[in-house]
């Protein structure tokens, strides 16, 4: 019914992950640019630092359909990748199909895929990438429901297990790494760019622990606001080798497609610095800043992946509640695949009572045509009432029976019996564009 095609922070290192880097504002076009190939129904994109996946409901239901798509969306990543100058990416992308797909997506909204396991960023990652889809027009039934139950999959494992306990994001790791090396941060100036949700998150954290904030953004009114939230300072953008040279520790997190902080930015405030040390931690991706400055003397860079070690801890203390989120994701992913398995049933029923209904109606119309042509409006229009009951009573036993059997094995062998005997035409799911149009206007 699904596949999911892509990369994450376990299949890819940085380097390779931001060359996927999808930008927002570009979002929109990619996916309606998928959804317009033959193979592809409905399609969402999940674009975060640690992974780039694309979900598709092909317009074949059927082994060949899936396999189809997953190709269609393995050649669409590797294109961006070569033309952000990624050269092969093949080994390093991951397919998903059918139930594993399902599997692997409520696996992700519910954090248990994360770097930092039980963080809940990802939960309103993963709407906002289905608002996307929906503004665009692609996402119809089959993903609205598919989401849908992955997120409620992600709010129980929330409420029902403690995994969201303690250090849970990348933001609070970084700040932790910034304890382990200053041991106390009061009083030492840590320099936040940007001020998107994770600067924020790192800079509540920062608040407690009694460093001093300096924050610069692009822009400035943006940057003043996160400054004031948190009892720090703002500094114009033009200022930022001045601010560098003043920092203890730069934190960085902006959607820069470029690096904000080069070499040659760096170099000039070590020579300013008089040996005094200074660590940068780059969670963004792509990245802020240019890997080599770990070349220049008292300069030590940590990037996304090197925050790995510090959570290897933080998933030991989650083991126990991880498994019990495991059960509940096993548990929402069965649900959904009944559903999807009555929806496989779905067009054989609507074909039987369609020809029933065609038939009957076909010998009423002669009828009233012959020796019944004298009956009155009212009349014709009560045998018409009479038709539709006779047809609902009969067809309903054999209906109530298929749907109940659809996620057995049985179901498709009744489903086929059913167009064998009744001379139904061969049905399959097919998800498109118009479906994703209804979907959004409901």
């Amino acid at each position: 019914m699904m596949v999911v095609v892509g990369l994450s922070h376990r299949t890819a290192p940085l380097e390779i992950r931001e060359k996927l880097a999808l930008p927002r504002e570009q979002l929109g076009d990619l996916l309606r640019q998928l959804v317009d190939q033959p193979e592809l129904g409905e399609v969402l994109c999940v674009s975060t630092c640690n992974r780039v996946e694309i979900i598709a409901v092909p317009r074949e239901n059927n082994p060949q359909g899936l396999s189809r798509a997953s190709d269609v969306l393995r050649r669409f990543l590797e294109e961006i990748a070569r033309s952000n100058g990624g050269g092969e990416i093949g080994r390093h992308l991951y397919a998903h199909r059918g139930y594993d797909a399902a599997l692997h997506l409520f696996r992700v909204a519910s954090s248990l895929d994360s770097i930092v396991v039980g963080e809940p960023q990802i939960l309103g990652q993963v709407k906002e990438a289905f608002e996307e889809a929906q503004a665009a027009g692609t996402a119809g039934t089959v993903l609205t429901r598919v989401v849908s139950r992955a997120l409620h999959a992600a709010k129980r494992v929330r409420s029902e297990t403690a995994i969201g306990e303690g250090q849970v994001s990348v933001s609070s790791v970084a700040v932790d790494l910034a304890r382990q090396i200053f041991g106390a941060l009061a009083g030492r100036v840590v320099l936040l760019i940007g001020a998107g949700e994770m600067a924020e998150a790192a800079a509540q954290s920062l608040e407690h622990a009694g460093a001093r904030l300096v924050v610069v953004n692009r822009s400035h009114e943006r940057g003043v606001e996160l400054a004031q939230r948190v009892g720090g300072v703002s500094c114009p953008w033009s200022e930022l080798d001045a601010a560098v040279l003043e920092a203890d520790v730069v934190i960085s997190s902006t959607s820069s497609r470029g690096f904000v902080l080069p070499r040659e930015l760096v170099a000039r405030s070590v020579r300013q610095r008089r040996g005094r040390a200074l660590f940068l931690i780059d969670i963004a991706v792509p990245r802020d800043i240019d890997p080599d400055v770990n070349s220049l003397d008292n300069v030590f860079l940590y990037d996304i992946d090197d925050l790995e070690g510090i959570v290897q801890e933080t998933r030991k203390g989650r083991a126990i509640e991880a498994q019990k989120a495991e059960s509940i994701v096993a548990e929402e992913v069965r649900a959904l695949d009944a559903w999807i398995e009555a929806r496989g049933v779905t067009p054989t029923i609507v074909a039987l009572r369609t020809k029933v209904r065609a038939t009957l109606q076909t010998e009423l119309e002669r009828s009233l045509a012959g020796r019944l042509r004298h009956l009155h409006e009212s009349d014709r229009a009560a045998l018409n009432a009479m038709l539709d009951a006779a047809v609902n009573k009969l067809l309903h036993a054999p209906t109530t029976h298929l749907r109940k059997a659809a996620s057995e094995p049985r179901g498709e062998q009744m489903a086929r019996m059913l167009r064998d005997l009744f001379d139904l035409p061969e049905v399959s799911i097919v998800a498109d564009a118009a479906d994703a149009k209804s979907s959004k206007k409901n």
